[in-house]
């Protein structure tokens, strides 16, 4: 263990001390994290936040990509995410997933999770889960095959090679392939999907990972009309048993989701709101809705 990590310890021991000793927290006796027991690797949501970043700085060869952002997230919150082209919007969730590691600033999962102490991998194993725009599913699978593959279990060869589902497998994911309107074509070649069709798979074969968090970039990017709206009550159907960050360009499709809107620019936040609130603010008219 390093000493940063040793020190924390110490600090996080004593604050629980103190609780148990004055009976105060660090909010004034209101409930708190330090209040209560915590399992490590939980995401502990004790003070209301799923998600947290605080003055994140990335910079690319003098390109400040990412430029002193803050933003938080509630659990079961539909946050969706909006800007022009190099807001930052990706960048962010590279961050967010471990892709890219910020030069400065603070990034948590949950009130104790520190994201920044973790890869790629280990941030997905902690229930981060990240769609891109482009869908990624093995199209010489079945759409059913395809959400067995990703049950989050034993990968190695060996264990593969005996792997049968479970009764409670089985009736979680023809519950999965119900969200995603996909039952009638569980028998289907993945490759023989419309292209919505694959965009819901592959929520699918996150879904089967049970994250707590969804990032999800333009998911209805090339969509029909049909496929956004049924894409818009997929979402609406996660929203609360899942926290979801939706990055998205479609206003129409935002309009139909979101509860609360956060505009990027130049790396950082411009505006928060509702999506009549920002699509009234003189900046973000100025910066990407455009007069």
């Amino acid at each position: 263990m390093t000493p940063d990590l040793m020190e924390a310890g110490a600090e996080r021991l004593q604050k629980a001390l103190d609780v148990v000793n004055t009976g105060l927290t660090e909010s004034g006796g209101r409930s708190a994290g330090y209040g209560r027991v915590h399992t490590p690797g939980e995401v502990d949501t004790t003070h209301g936040r799923i998600l947290y970043l605080e003055d994140v700085h990335v910079s690319f060869d003098g390109f400040k990509a990412i430029n002193g952002l803050s933003l938080d997230i509630a659990p079961g919150e539909l946050r969706c995410i909006i800007g022009p082209n190099g807001a930052g919007k990706t960048t962010m969730m590279d961050i967010i997933t471990g892709k890219t590691r910020p030069d400065k600033g603070q990034v948590f999962f949950g009130s104790t999770i520190d994201l920044l102490r973790y890869r790629e991998a280990e941030i997905a194993a902690l229930g981060i889960g990240r769609k891109f725009q482009k869908p990624t599913v093995f199209e010489q699978l079945s759409v059913f095959e395809n959400l067995e593959l990703a049950l989050a279990t034993d990968k190695r060869v060996r264990h593969s090679m005996v792997f049968t589902l479970t009764g409670e497998e089985k009736d979680r994911l023809g519950e999965v392939l119900q969200t995603i309107h996909l039952t009638d074509s569980a028998a289907r070649l993945a490759g023989n999907l419309s292209h919505g069709q694959k965009q819901w798979l592959e929520i699918g074969m996150l879904l089967m990972q049970d994250p707590k968090l969804l990032l999800l970039d333009e998911p209805v990017a090339g969509m029909t009309d049909e496929e956004t709206e049924r894409t818009a009550q997929l979402f609406l159907s996660l929203k609360g048993k899942h926290s979801l960050m939706v990055v998205e360009h479609d206003m129409s499709f935002i309009r139909t989701i979101s509860e609360k809107v956060t505009v990027l620019c130049d790396g950082s936040v411009l505006a928060e709101g509702t999506l009549d609130e920002v699509q009234a603010d003189e900046r973000v008219i100025e910066v990407y809705l455009g007069r």
